[in-house]
């Protein structure tokens, strides 16, 4: 009965599909060489970063009755911090009523940059952290990474009026270090931990150090559940990746639901308007700001987010659970893929 309810509530909130999150790929520079980065963010890339009066003008098509007040914006990359005009881009954000939010790689978080940014608006924020030293080093491709992330956590734990979580990718090798994490994150001062895997695509595709197996997974989970149990400063959630069987309720607050395209829309760096920044934007994007009205395309678009029908296919055709899951994320669907690429349902109950 209870899942039914949802599917009632998420059938609703599909039809409805009201916009309240916008990611804003405002650069692909990165300061960094991260392991597993699905869009390839260089230094130097070949796309120039986006004009802010273009996202700008993208933004004021959204009508003021159509904004809910937890209409957030949120800043992605590459690294959002490269931009010089950051504190300018988040004021103007703000003085359009909307939130917002960041996220980063904390390398160059300090007390200077968190208090320019929060006197110019900023309401959120994510930072990375992907292991102990020399994991988290050696996943960032910078020998000073770790110090940085942590310098950058303990900044914003400390402001309570931030709305502000961690971010870790599990791999194979810092697998064994998620104790270890959690009691890091403890001293710091952290509130809020979000665990994901790692999808096979841009560097991550041909690494197997970033894939975790069917047992892996399972450890993962029992070790986000045993958190939860015994919950204390931190709280320990996985994030909206697919449906989980038997530890949909266990690992999160609520049962999955693929918001992309449904809630969740995003502006990529060469204008293309797509849902969540990892999803396929060649098979899934849905316009471009620089041609086409953004609120207009956000309206009368994104059928293939909002039916997803098309989606019983491959490993997903016969699934007793697709009616729950409807396929899974929307980024596990790379290329002319038959099945979505990876299948935590399946995962979870091949390996009890």
């Amino acid at each position: 009965m209870k899942q039914f309810l949802f599917r009632a509530f998420r059938n609703n909130e599909t039809k409805v599909h009201e916009l309240n999150y916008l990611f804003w790929e405002c650069t692909t520079r990165c300061n960094l060489h991260c392991r597993h980065c699905g869009s390839d963010c260089k230094s130097a890339p070949v796309q120039q970063d986006m004009p802010r009066d273009v996202f700008m003008q993208a933004l004021d098509t959204i009508p003021r009755n159509h904004r809910p007040k937890d209409f957030t914006v949120v800043l992605t990359g590459g690294e959002p911090l490269l931009r010089p005009d950051i504190t300018d881009v988040i004021k103007e954000i703000r003085s359009r009523g909307f939130g917002v939010g960041m996220v980063s790689n904390g390398f160059f978080y300090d007390e200077k940059t968190h208090s320019e940014l929060r006197r110019a608006g900023l309401g959120a924020l994510t930072i990375s952290l992907d292991g102990l030293t020399d994991t988290h080093n050696w996943m960032r491709g910078h020998q000073s990474s770790y110090d940085k992330a942590c310098k950058a956590i303990s900044i914003a734990s400390a402001d309570r009026g931030l709305a502000f979580d961690v971010v870790t990718c599990v791999h194979k090798r810092n697998l064994p270090e998620l104790p270890a994490i959690r009691d890091r994150l403890e001293e710091l001062g952290a509130g809020h931990w979000r665990l994901f895997t790692i999808i096979p695509i841009g560097r991550a595709a041909a690494d197997p150090d970033m894939r975790l197996s069917p047992q892996e997974l399972r450890q993962m989970m029992d070790f986000i559940a045993g958190c939860r149990k015994n919950s204390g400063a931190l709280k320990v959630s996985f994030s909206c990746e697919g449906w989980l069987g038997p530890y949909e309720n266990v690992v999160r607050d609520t049962p999955f639901f693929c918001r992309a395209g449904v809630n969740i829309a995003s502006v990529l760096i060469d204008g293309t308007i797509c849902a969540c920044p990892n999803i396929d934007r060649e098979a899934f994007g849905q316009g471009n700001v620089c041609k086409d009205n953004f609120y207009e395309v956000w309206q009368t678009r994104f059928q293939p987010f909002r039916d997803r029908s098309w989606a019983k296919r491959g490993r997903c055709a016969t699934c007793s659970q697709f009616r729950n899951c409807l396929g899974g994320g929307m980024h596990n669907w790379h290329g002319a893929c038959s099945s979505p690429l990876d299948c935590h349902f399946e995962s979870l109950t091949t390996s009890l």
